[in-house]
């Protein structure tokens, strides 16, 4: 028994392998799972053919090549996955070591589905959250609740004051 490098604990054979042979893609994160796996073992073939057509000539073979041979591939972490129809969202993040640097890289990727074979589109590499916007209340402000009392009387006590 092989354990597949995608992480999800199951056979090579009964994972990530007939996927990498041809076989199409139950899901957009199975098949995001199999980009990894394909990775790990140096068949970028699959990598390219699983590119979406309007992508397809971004493809840089040695480039790819070059970073498969640098990187020594530690896990795939497959953080979320949503599917809409035949289309998808997978966000993940990989570890692996390059330069002696251990490193992480997260990315938010895109996926369509076409005649049956989910395809990679495009990828948000690092995406940051949404910054979260904080509304100052000052003690002698309306309270924002609505009650028309100053705050410092009303939700003052449970609402962040300057």
């Amino acid at each position: 028994m092989t354990l597949c490098p995608c992480g999800s604990t199951l056979d090579l054979s009964e994972c990530c392998g007939p996927i990498i042979d041809g076989k199409p893609a139950p899901t957009a994160e199975a098949l995001m799972r199999s980009r990894y796996t394909a990775f790990v073992q140096k068949k970028l073939d699959h990598v390219e053919r699983t590119h979406a057509p309007e992508i397809r000539d971004d493809f840089n073979r040695a480039e790819m090549e070059r970073l498969s041979e640098e990187c020594e591939w530690r896990s795939l972490e497959i953080r979320s996955a949503t599917e809409s129809g035949d289309t998808a969202e997978v966000e993940f993040a990989i570890r692996f070591r390059r330069d002696q640097q251990e490193m992480i890289q997260t990315e938010l990727a895109s996926f369509r589905r076409e005649d049956g074979q989910w395809l990679y589109v495009s990828g948000d590499i690092n995406p940051q959250p949404p910054q979260r916007h904080v509304t100052r209340v000052g003690r002698n402000d309306p309270c924002p609740c609505g009650s028309g009392k100053k705050a410092k009387k009303c939700c003052g006590t449970t609402t962040v004051l300057d």
